[in-house]
């Protein structure tokens, strides 16, 4: 007979400063969105993968030849979105962002290349979106590219109100498979002639 240990115990490891509170942070969307893609992959509904950082590699450590080590490396140059792929034969491209902040979108996580990536995506005839979690209410909106973009270059401010997100995005319906049917979205905003 075997026993089954729980995870009861409370953790003592302490935070050593502000860089831990933004270590995980886009985790567990990104964990959510990794499995939504692994499941429209698998059910070949779309090819969509999370985008690899490029990295240069600068010194590794050989303690023994299969124990290769990278002790040092650095981001080559900054990563454009986090995902990319095909559905229905049109070339889709998206950046997923998460935030605790339950009144306000901080606009200084998206950055300026991947603002102007996404527009070429969209000049190119691709389909360009962003999927942005608000934590604290365990929502997460699809907000088209070119519709989130023009609010970030228009708007005076260094954030955008939650309830813009509520007026303006689509909410994906969280499930068990896949996690994120963000496709059933995109099916709506980008597809919409298919359906008459």
């Amino acid at each position: 007979m075997s026993i089954v240990k729980y995870p009861t115990a409370i953790s003592t490891v302490r935070s050593t400063g502000a860089q831990d509170l933004h270590t995980h942070r886009g985790m567990r969307l990104e964990s959510d969105l990794n499995d939504s893609n692994a499941y429209y992959r698998e059910a070949d509904k779309a090819l969509i993968y999370k985008k690899p950082t490029p990295v240069q590699v600068v010194h590794v450590d050989y303690p023994a030849r299969n124990k290769a080590k990278i002790t040092e490396a650095y981001y080559k140059t900054p990563s454009t979105t986090d995902y990319n792929g095909l559905y229905r034969g049109r070339y889709i491209d998206f950046e997923a962002k998460e935030t605790k902040n339950k009144v306000q979108f901080p606009i200084g996580i998206i950055h300026s290349h991947q603002i102007k990536h996404l527009k070429k995506v969209e000049k190119h005839g691709g389909i360009g979106f962003f999927v942005i979690r608000f934590t604290s209410y365990n929502e997460t909106y699809l907000v088209d590219a070119p519709l989130l973009i023009h609010e970030i270059e228009t708007i005076s401010k260094s954030s955008i109100p939650y309830s813009w997100f509520k007026e303006n995005g689509h909410q994906i319906q969280e499930g068990y498979i896949p996690r994120l049917d963000y496709l059933k979205i995109v099916d709506a905003l980008y597809f919409k002639e298919d359906k008459k």
